[in-house]
């Protein structure tokens, strides 16, 4: 048992503790989404059920359409569930109103996008810095110090006051992966982090997931990359909308 359970062909549930005897930080209940436009409906998730324990490192894998990036959605808040539970750590994210959430995720998950989403106006040093001026997690006298140690622990001390245009994609998404820290959340998520990257910096960025995850971090990431997603700890593999594998890689 390596802390996820799923529930198919009527498959009992966990006791609510994975193989490491720690409670789920992350406990996802028959959630389901269903999009509705004019055009009909179509449901992305049907009935997952997840548990991922504190310190874990998930791969999320599938096809196009198959329902990765809705489930890290659900996950991080940045979409609600037509239906089901989602609980992280103690809080029952789905009955948060818009604003709770902001404030919540800026304090629990850290968000790693493909295309980097670094605000093009400000430098790389003042982008880690917004998200502890927007939770206020640390003093005003903190940030700016806070922000330049975790540059240099994805080794971007040297371009801290560079604008992102100046960067390669390795040394935006660096520095995202920094600011995704900026709060020290006990969550990451990241989608497709590595797919706008070529191999040898794809793998530069991984190592880094990797030592973070060592260190205790929580990792959720989406990937179209098998290689990479078997270096995780363990993998879900979704389809239609449904987890249809879950591998143990380590």
């Amino acid at each position: 048992m390596f802390g996820i359970s799923l529930k198919r062909n009527g498959s009992q549930r966990s006791n609510g503790h994975g193989g490491n005897g720690r409670a789920h930080l992350v406990d996802l209940q028959q959630v389901i989404k269903t999009y509705r436009s004019a055009a009909g409906s179509f449901t992305a998730l049907k009935g997952i059920d997840l548990q991922v324990n504190a310190g874990q490192f998930m791969s999320i894998i599938g096809k196009s359409g198959s329902g990765k990036s809705t489930l890290i959605n659900m996950v991080t808040g940045i979409d609600r569930p037509t239906a089901g539970q989602i609980v992280v750590g103690s809080t029952a994210v789905h009955t948060l109103t818009e604003e709770q959430i902001a404030v919540w995720r800026g304090r629990t998950v850290g968000v790693i996008f493909q295309f980097f989403q670094l605000l093009p106006t400000l430098t790389a040093v003042e982008n880690v810095i917004l998200p502890m001026d927007y939770c206020r997690r640390y003093s005003p006298g903190e940030r700016a110090g806070r922000a330049m140690h975790l540059l240099e622990q994805v080794g971007m001390a040297d371009y801290a006051h560079e604008l992102p245009a100046a960067l390669s994609g390795g040394q935006q998404q660096s520095v995202a992966i920094a600011r995704a820290l900026a709060n020290d959340p006990p969550i990451l998520a990241a989608d497709e982090p590595t797919g706008n990257l070529d191999s040898r910096t794809a793998a530069s960025v991984f190592r880094l997931f990797e030592d973070l995850a060592s260190g205790g971090k929580t990792i959720l990431m989406v990937t179209h990359d098998n290689d990479l997603a078997g270096r995780a700890q363990f993998t879900l593999v979704l389809a239609d909308g449904e987890i249809v594998d879950e591998r143990v890689n380590r």
